[in-house]
């Protein structure tokens, strides 16, 4: 019973690991592209997936401890915002309901 338990962990833990490869973004994925992770995981079964979950994604917000060379590392661009977070739109809309536009 022990050995049952044992194995349908692993087999979860290799399924999360497998959708993780898929569902994470290029640009989170480190080392080797995201195809080459999704191999490692798909034929490594479990030694794969403890790959992916040490060297494969990132952890947090935080950067990588190691970048490959040639890969910029740096602070990702600020998403853009909503047209009801930006004041001057806020602004000229107010202008042009009360007229004054």
């Amino acid at each position: 019973m022990l050995y049952v338990l044992l194995g349908l962990i692993i087999v979860g833990v290799w399924l999360y690991c497998l959708f993780d490869v898929l569902t994470t973004d290029e640009t989170d994925v480190r080392l080797l592209p995201k195809f080459g992770w999704f191999l490692i995981v798909l034929l490594g079964f479990a030694i794969g997936a403890a790959l992916w979950l040490t060297l494969g994604r990132r952890r947090g917000p935080q950067e990588p401890a190691w970048t490959p060379p040639g890969v910029q590392s740096g602070p990702r661009p600020e998403p853009p915002r909503g047209p009801d977070d930006d004041e001057e739109f806020l602004r000229s809309l107010d202008r042009r309901i009360r007229g004054e536009d």
